[in-house]
């Protein structure tokens, strides 16, 4: 592994998966990208804020601001988690399907592993509504490391 990809939402399931990507990144003398997403009515609702208290400070935000706010709520939260001889890149996107921009962020920075939580579901509910975790493993070009919560 070179380069490590991590979904990070703020949970502990998603802590102990960064545990496993930063045990395999020291090992492995290698770099991490942790991706978080927020969905687009998310972004909007949070733009139309940042919109509403600048016009009460006279000053601007630009929607950048949003995806800002979400690097640095991440960086907080898994601050104490990711030792610091491991570079660690952080990519927040507005999006309606995570895995498809996992799939985009792992392409966009070499990302040659995945790292995925995956919710319990039968075979039927997998083949019926299908998950981020089978939307990587089945086409993330590198390795997968799935975890269940």
């Amino acid at each position: 592994m070179e380069r490590g990809l991590v979904l990070v939402e703020q949970t502990v399931d998603h802590l102990d998966l960064l545990a496993e990507a930063v045990e395999h990144a020291l090992g492995a003398d290698a770099d991490l990208v942790l991706l978080t997403t927020i969905t687009h009515e998310q972004f909007e609702d949070d733009t139309q804020m940042l919109e509403t208290i600048g016009h009460l400070e006279n000053t601007s935000y630009d929607t950048g601001s949003v995806l800002d706010r979400a690097v640095a709520d991440v960086r907080s939260f898994v601050a104490d988690d990711v030792p610091d001889d491991v570079d660690v890149t952080i990519v927040a996107r507005a999006t309606d399907d995570p895995g498809q921009a996992l799939l985009d962020v792992g392409d966009e920075h070499g990302c040659d592993h995945a790292f995925v939580l995956g919710s319990r579901r039968s075979p039927a509910g997998k083949a019926l509504f299908g998950d981020v975790a089978q939307q990587v493993a089945l086409n993330f070009d590198g390795y997968v490391t799935l975890a269940t919560q």
